[in-house]
């Protein structure tokens, strides 16, 4: 009986397990097909690719989950004042102004005019690691690259 009681827990476990990674799958993909044209746009504004614009926003906002995504509107960490409360990260009045933000502030560093209309995915995440956008290089740089890959987002670009 303990052992039928035992297999019972684990095939819910289980499930439940799978059940909430199909469903963060899904508000995975939502997160990218609800920020791609926003992404092309900025992409053709700014010669950034979409690639890089979606994979650095999914990553910092957790798609969009993040206390600061939902609460400040930031999608990319983005340190700064706000009007919402005493965080150190800005506050934007929409998600669009967030991800321009991002894009701002690429074009203002050293690597920017060496990179720009380039779709080379690789270089623009390492030049923006080395230039100290994240704490973490190594780390960084693998999980925005895991996501790129994940999501095919190269195919945007």
């Amino acid at each position: 009986m303990i052992n039928k009681i035992s297999s019972l827990k684990v095939v819910l476990i289980c499930l439940v397990l799978s059940f909430l990674s199909l469903n963060l799958h899904a508000q995975s993909h939502s997160y990218i097909d609800k920020n791609k044209d926003m992404a092309n746009e900025l992409s053709i504004k700014y010669g950034i690719p979409s690639s890089v614009i979606l994979a650095v926003a999914f990553v910092e906002s957790g798609a969009g989950t993040s206390k600061n995504a939902k609460i400040l509107k930031n999608h990319f960490g983005i340190v700064g004042k706000n009007t919402v409360n005493r965080s150190r990260y800005r506050s934007f009045k929409s998600v669009r102004a967030s991800y321009e933000a991002f894009c701002k502030l690429l074009s203002r560093k050293k690597y920017y005019a060496r990179l720009k209309g380039k779709k080379n995915f690789s270089e623009w995440v390492h030049a923006i690691a080395e230039a100290g956008y994240t704490t973490v290089p190594k780390e960084w740089i693998r999980r925005v690259t895991f996501v790129n890959k994940k999501f095919n987002l190269s195919r945007l670009d």
